[in-house]
């Protein structure tokens, strides 16, 4: 019984562990099929789609999660909206990829 129960533990601080990784291996991944051709991998907005958009970088835009949520699901200015292309946790998951980028 006590085995099981330290096994039990050892996988449930494994999920903790792997989740974050996954979420944001979520988060690049939907960031480098949808957002990528004009943020840029660095998220500094210098890829040719960006500059012609005069998409600012991420570093220089200070605004909450539900800003940037309601940005990638709305759209905003010449962005398009990701409703229906991206789930809600996908969106999530973006803009927590974003943060990385901020960094």
């Amino acid at each position: 019984m006590n085995v099981n129960l330290r096994h039990a533990a050892i996988l449930g601080l494994a999920a903790v562990l792997v989740t974050p990784a996954f979420a944001q291996d979520n988060g690049a991944d939907a960031y480098k099929t949808k957002c990528l051709m004009c943020h840029g991998a660095d998220g500094m907005g210098k890829t040719p789609a960006g500059k012609a958009l005069k998409v600012p970088a991420f570093k220089s835009i200070k605004a909450s999660d539900a800003d940037l949520i309601a940005a990638v699901t709305n759209g905003k200015n010449k962005m398009p909206a990701y409703a229906g292309k991206l789930t809600g946790p996908q969106i999530k998951a973006v803009v927590g990829y974003i943060r990385t980028l901020q960094k």
